[in-house]
């Protein structure tokens, strides 16, 4: 097979990040000589997917897509699949279509080194990741030859306006222009009404949110109290729901607070950071409140509504995790870490194994040294700069993606081939 051409290719794209990117994606592809086309789910999709001759509709149920697929797949040659996120119905059975074809399946997701990256795997992302089978000492072979020097952690998120904005954008369209998709489920357990609502909301919110973060977090810096970090997940995120045990975010609360309460000195404090992303639908705060009381430490609990994460761990001296990508962040630090699920840095030399209580009393710290060796290989591999809802963003990312979707290796395969371009890119982030 010609790896710089894709005059034999033919890329079916489901459903993509909100926003352009897997339009431009598209043409991208085209432009080498591959063909592409697209299914869309709702009239979100429809929106953002501008070239109608390649456009398919699917408006059968949830039940139908299945037999759909397989005749999409035969009456247009498909050789590769394309979508983000491996978790949701639609894209669940595609993947177990896709691989009993022996298709390439094309994964994004946002990046597990946020804010200047993004995910591309082949075959499945975070629990279902081709990193989940790799040790350290597996990772460390891979980089005998490698020489390059790691970039500063980010410090902030980001495209946060533009990824709510199109966020808000795709559920207007799905709410107001949908009616040519009559069975359309969102794979979300709350409405797209309610989905719509509350992007606007946090939109509108922005400001106040801001002010209250600040005013939590100085409160924390000029306490003067030892605390440790809960870096909370969104708990309809597939990291949360297809990829941990709990099944509520109070679960989670309930096991931290109690361990906290049983473990951590009494002059310790545990400070709750929320996901970038929340937008109200369960309310933290209250919960946080409600259980603290329940086992007597609310005054020494805290919480923070979004924000930069770097001024709160730089005082930290631990941090509790749900698959969150932030906990990449502690790790650098050399913070100690217990995480829970399932994620690709859940590897021994990175978290404790400790109950939960035993962690709070006395956390045992991560390798550091084994840390930065996964970094740098998920940098050199996996990890593309650039960003999925700014111009910007996608232009840099535009740049490296179809040549790395037509290589028959996979990014972990092909280290090799990419470090001199990966390490020009990072030199260009210090």
């Amino acid at each position: 097979m010609n790896n710089d051409a894709g005059t034999d290719r033919h890329f079916l794209f489901l459903q993509g990040p909100h926003g352009p990117f897997f339009y431009r994606l598209g043409k991208m592809l085209r432009a080498t000589g591959a063909q592409v086309c697209r299914v869309g789910f709702n009239a979100g999709d429809r929106a953002f997917w501008r070239n109608r001759a390649n456009y398919i509709a699917f408006t059968g149920t949830t039940q139908d897509w299945p037999d759909r697929l397989t005749q999409i797949l035969d009456d247009n040659d498909i050789t590769d699949i394309v979508l983000y996120g491996d978790t949701r119905p639609v894209h669940a059975a595609a993947v177990i279509a896709a691989k009993a074809r022996g298709l390439r399946i094309h994964v994004f997701e946002e990046g597990y080194l946020r804010p200047f990256w993004v995910t591309y795997e082949r075959d499945g992302s975070n629990g279902n990741s081709q990193l989940m089978d790799m040790s350290v000492a597996d990772i460390r072979h891979r980089l005998q030859q490698a020489d390059l020097e790691l970039p500063e952690v980010p410090g902030h998120w980001g495209e946060m306006r533009q990824h709510i904005f199109y966020g808000a954008l795709y559920h207007w369209f799905v709410m107001a222009r949908n009616q040519n998709y009559p069975n359309f489920a969102p794979h979300r357990a709350i409405s797209v009404r309610q989905e719509f609502k509350l992007h606007l909301k946090r939109l509108a919110l922005m400001p106040w949110h801001r002010i209250g973060r600040l005013i939590a977090t100085r409160r924390i810096k000029r306490g003067g109290f030892p605390y440790h970090i809960g870096l909370l997940q969104l708990e309809h995120d597939a990291s949360f729901t297809a990829h941990s045990s709990f099944t509520t975010m109070r679960e989670f609360l309930r096991l931290v607070i109690e361990g906290f309460a049983n473990g951590a000195p009494s002059h310790h404090h545990l400070v709750f950071k929320a996901h970038p992303l929340e937008d109200g639908r369960t309310p933290l705060k209250q919960d946080i409140l409600r259980i603290g009381r329940e086992f007597g430490v609310a005054d020494r609990l805290h919480f923070v509504r979004g924000g930069k994460l770097a001024t709160l761990l730089d005082h930290a001296r631990s941090a509790v995790a749900i698959n969150t990508t932030a906990a990449q962040q502690v790790l650098w630090r050399g913070i100690p870490l217990k995480a829970f699920g399932t994620a690709v840095y859940s590897k021994p030399e990175f978290v404790s194994d400790q109950p939960i209580s035993r962690f709070f009393a006395a956390p045992m710290r991560p390798d550091v040294d084994a840390y930065r060796d996964f970094r740098l290989f998920l940098l050199e591999t996996s990890q593309i700069p650039g960003g999925f809802y700014s111009t910007r963003g996608r232009q840099q990312l535009l740049r490296r993606m179809a040549d790395m979707m037509l290589a028959q290796n996979t990014p972990y395969t092909a280290r090799q081939k990419i470090g001199a371009a990966s390490g020009q890119q990072l030199r260009l982030v210090k």
